[in-house]
């Protein structure tokens, strides 16, 4: 638990990512990975867009460069972009960010998938950054990060104020290099420092973990990327090849991903019908149908969650529940189930905001709420055996039988 002067230093920015792993682990949260609508940057003509209450941003800026004594060295971009980074955080949208060039050029790369970081996906939460999961076998795994991890400071540079985009900056940099990282384990009072030899990482989508006991196949999704709907082509075929009677679908420290492999991936549950709705700013209504991208695995199915399974994947497990084609056993799921959009501006830079909430089939809204599972089971860290997994074989053979 962090001290109660400590929590207070934070602003209210909560910016979840998305999202976003960047170099700890290039994910999308909200849609612009999640297919967002990115317009062409333009400059505008302030005056005609201006309303009269920016008039002040104006004459502050006149005040400074007329009477300051620091007059003659203002740099008026800086304080543009200060500004605007000002405004995003007063706008009272938890994943509201402010990117410089440098930082939106990062991002961009990042949608590649291969990156150089520490393997860790990250969200922030209340003000605080917070891990989301290591992933298996990553450096920061191995550096002893765990899930619920907060981390207050990166090379000894607090991350108090900070944006998700800025922490994250940070923490990657180049394989064989290393980064300190200042952390509040969950649970405990004082903080530890871990250091972390950044690699180079590649996250597949899609795994086929074991063939388990009775023909059950248990098959991940780590992230829904570009490549999850031809990664999960091939673990289909491979799961039917095997001769599986059931299956356990496991997203639990999933943070998302790209909606369109979202719905993609949906698509091999459902036959047909809805798999979300969104509501933007205005209250229009979009839907979001089933695809059809093959064959429809028809077998009794459970679904893992977890307290850190977040926006794509919330909406793939949401939607299996409501429509009844599985059940959820674990924990009530993170709650990110808002749609960002990155909007580049005209000097390279950008902006990133709210602009639609996500619900369930049955109109549950995902956003600030999260999924409750039909089987609830507390993870339990050090333990030698998965009780969730467990659990759910259990729910799965009866299922099984009874089918």
């Amino acid at each position: 638990m962090l001290p109660k002067s400590w929590h207070g230093r934070y602003l209210l920015v909560g910016l979840v990512c998305t999202v976003l792993m960047l170099a700890l682990v290039a994910c999308s949260l909200g849609t612009g990975l999640l297919g967002e609508n990115t317009p062409t940057p333009e400059a505008t003509p302030a005056a005609a867009q201006m309303p009269p209450e920016f008039d002040i941003l104006w004459e502050a800026w006149q005040a400074l460069r007329e009477n300051s004594i620091y007059g003659g060295e203002l740099d008026a971009k800086s304080l543009s972009e200060g500004a605007v980074h000002g405004m995003m955080q007063s706008l009272g949208d938890p994943y509201a960010a402010y990117l410089d060039p440098e930082l939106y050029r990062m991002q961009q790369q990042d949608l590649e998938g291969s990156f150089e970081g520490i393997g860790a996906r990250v969200a922030m939460q209340n003000g605080q950054v917070m891990v989301l999961a290591p992933l298996p076998g990553s450096p920061a795994e191995s550096a002893g990060i765990r899930p619920g991890d907060i981390i207050i400071e990166v090379d000894g540079e607090s991350t108090v104020d900070m944006n998700l985009y800025e922490v994250v900056a940070l923490i990657r940099g180049p394989s064989g290099t290393t980064v300190s990282l200042s952390i509040y384990h969950e649970g405990e009072d004082k903080p530890v420092t871990i250091d972390v030899t950044r690699e180079r990482i590649d996250v597949p989508s899609v795994t086929l973990v074991e063939m388990l006991p009775g023909d059950v196949a248990h098959l991940r999704i780590e992230e829904f990327s570009d490549d999850t709907d031809e990664e999960f082509e091939a673990v289909r075929a491979e799961i039917e090849k095997e001769g599986a009677r059931g299956l356990v679908l496991d997203l639990r420290n999933n943070p998302g991903g790209v909606l369109e492999s979202v719905v993609n991936t949906a698509s091999w549950f459902l036959k047909d019908g809805l798999v979300l709705y969104e509501i933007d700013s205005k209250g229009s209504r979009r839907d979001w149908q089933v695809r059809k991208v093959g064959q429809v695995i028809e077998l009794p199915i459970v679904v893992l969650v977890n307290r850190f399974s977040a926006s794509g994947s919330e909406v793939l497990a949401g939607a299996l529940q409501d429509r009844g084609e599985a059940v959820l056993v674990g924990e009530k799921t993170f709650g990110k189930g808002s749609v960002n959009t990155l909007h580049p501006l005209s000097d390279g830079s950008a902006v990133y905001y709210t602009i639609a909430r996500w619900y369930t089939p049955n109109g549950r809204l995902i956003e600030g709420e999260g999924l409750q599972p039909d089987i609830t089971v507390e993870s339990q860290p050090g333990s030698p055996t998965d009780e969730q997994l467990e659990r759910a074989l259990e729910e799965l053979h009866t299922m099984m039988e009874a089918s």
